[in-house]
């Protein structure tokens, strides 16, 4: 097959059980999403006051209340996502694409991507996503002292990346080293029915890649980025990186 047809059956794939799915259930999703994880809260309050940053796949903003000293361009695939984002002043919430995104190349201080790149369905597209990330951030530099350069480097931006983990034998969920990495995981919506008294329930399911240990760090490589630090949260994987140098 083509890799033109092979990229248009993944977007097509994605736009049904990924970006549809999130449009129809964005109201309901954004009711469930209020506490923010520890470590993505930590990071956000460890950077410098004045930091600019990214939010990639922001889904309902819960985010952008962590840091009130920063300031964030928060962005993500759902409208109606984006929508709600928007209520978090003063940071801006736009409807932008994970591989294409339009911001000016080494700007930012920092960027999240939380749970989102495991919801692209091939590993071109999964690495594709981190590297336009990495791409956005602030290189790290040797300073300057007059004439002689200081052994000192101001450090660049860097990004948080977390992604649901195959190894969550523990979960509700039960899913463990050895089981199929790319699965369908439902999401159930309930509303009155036209019987007096009773409720519909709606069942829609979105795509997800479960990342085996290790596998996001390859992808940072691969996509040009350097680890920092990484680990394991609650059925997550998650790693900070920064553009290789």
């Amino acid at each position: 097959m083509r890799t033109g047809s092979l990229l248009q059956d993944a977007e097509a794939y994605e736009a049904e059980h990924v970006h549809d799915v999130y449009e129809q259930i964005a109201p309901h999703f954004s009711t469930t999403r209020h506490k923010p994880w520890p470590i993505v809260e930590k990071f956000l309050r460890r950077l410098p006051t004045g930091s600019v940053g990214l939010d990639v796949g922001c889904g309902n903003g819960k985010y952008l209340a962590v840091g009130p000293d920063l300031f964030i361009v928060a962005s993500d695939r759902s409208e109606n996502l984006v929508r709600i984002a928007s209520e978090h002043q003063p940071h801006v919430s736009i409807v932008a694409d994970n591989l294409l995104l339009p911001h000016p190349s080494a700007s930012f201080d920092f960027a999240i991507s939380i749970a989102v790149v495991h919801h692209l369905s091939t590993q071109d597209r999964r690495v594709q996503a981190i590297a336009s990330i990495l791409k956005t951030l602030r290189p790290s530099a040797r300073m300057e002292i007059g004439q002689a350069q200081s052994e000192n480097r101001n450090p660049g931006g860097k990004a948080l990346i977390y992604v649901w983990a195959l190894e969550q034998k523990t979960s509700r969920r039960g899913w463990d080293e050895g089981d199929e990495q790319d699965v369908m995981v439902p999401w159930v919506t309930k509303s009155a029915s036209r019987d007096p008294g009773g409720v519909e329930s709606t069942t829609f399911n979105r795509y997800y890649h479960l990342y085996r240990q290790g596998e996001l760090e390859e992808n940072i490589v691969e996509a040009g980025g350097t680890i920092v630090e990484s680990g394991y949260e609650k059925d997550n994987w998650w790693a900070i990186a920064v553009r290789a140098e």
